[in-house]
């Protein structure tokens, strides 16, 4: 598999209007791959068809409920029906990915205590899917900035996690944007979990929009990238500051050079 771009069309292309039309958007500037966030609240058969017709893979959604899974009151058998319902929409859309979180942390347990809970609980997620080929990657997100709380906002200790679950079907969606408002080096992170990094967003620093509108060396951070051995997918997850062809216009000048 080669370095690939998915265009977040819940953020790009919604110029056009609903998620289907962003999807031929898409493929009109050239993509062959785009993500999304939530699935259960769209018509998933008219966003299969037109990515079907279009020849667009669609690379990755994001598991429903969110909901903060180390709380003791929370119902785990709803949100394991939930995440059930998402591998049937993924698989009906043809998305071989579902993102999944920690979410938030709970000030009267331990972090140990709450970290091996979350891989318990995607254990036991990767066992009741099984047979459905769906691959499930754990994201961390900035706690300085964006996510205030959350329990896994450190990229080692996410891998650290996701190893744990000790399945091929479970790994890590490794965001720059989230790693370098945390004051990591994403060529560090790399190196460290290139194993289980199965996925990868970005967005620029300060500002979380679109590369070139903050102070990140773009040319540098792919080569970075490509030097890791990393050769899957990276998802456009920016809130572009222009329209969203000429918010891609800087980006995909440094990508292909």
């Amino acid at each position: 598999m080669t370095l690939q771009l998915a265009a977040n069309v819940d953020l790009l292309f919604t110029e056009a209007g609903d998620v289907p039309a962003r999807i031929a958007a898409a493929a009109d500037a050239g993509f062959t791959a785009v993500e999304m966030w939530t699935t259960s609240d769209r018509d998933v058969r008219e966003i299969a068809r037109v990515a079907s017709d279009r020849g667009v893979a669609i690379t990755a959604i994001i598991a429903e409920p969110r909901t903060n899974i180390t709380f003791p009151d929370t119902d785990l058998e709803v949100y394991y029906d939930g995440v059930a319902r998402t591998v049937e929409r993924a698989l009906l859309i043809g998305c071989p990915r579902i993102i999944t979180s920690g979410g938030t942390g709970y000030m009267r347990m331990k972090r140990p205590e709450q970290l091996s809970l979350v891989a318990d609980i995607y254990s036991e997620i990767i066992s009741r899917t099984e047979g459905s080929g769906i691959e499930f990657v754990l994201e961390n997100f900035n706690a300085r900035v964006d996510h205030p709380g959350c329990l896994l906002d450190q990229t080692r200790e996410t891998v650290q996690t996701a190893r744990k679950v000790g399945s091929d079907r479970f790994g890590v969606l490794y965001d720059l944007y989230h790693s370098m408002v945390e004051g990591e080096d994403p060529g560090a992170e790399l190196a460290a979990g290139i194993d289980i990094i199965r996925y990868l967003q970005l967005a620029d620093v300060p500002g979380r929009g679109e590369p070139g509108s903050g102070r990140v060396d773009w040319r540098a951070l792919f080569e970075t990238v490509r030097a890791s051995g990393f050769d899957g997918t990276i998802g456009l997850e920016f809130y572009p500051t222009k329209a969203t062809p000429e918010a891609l216009r800087y980006l995909l000048s440094v990508f292909s050079g």
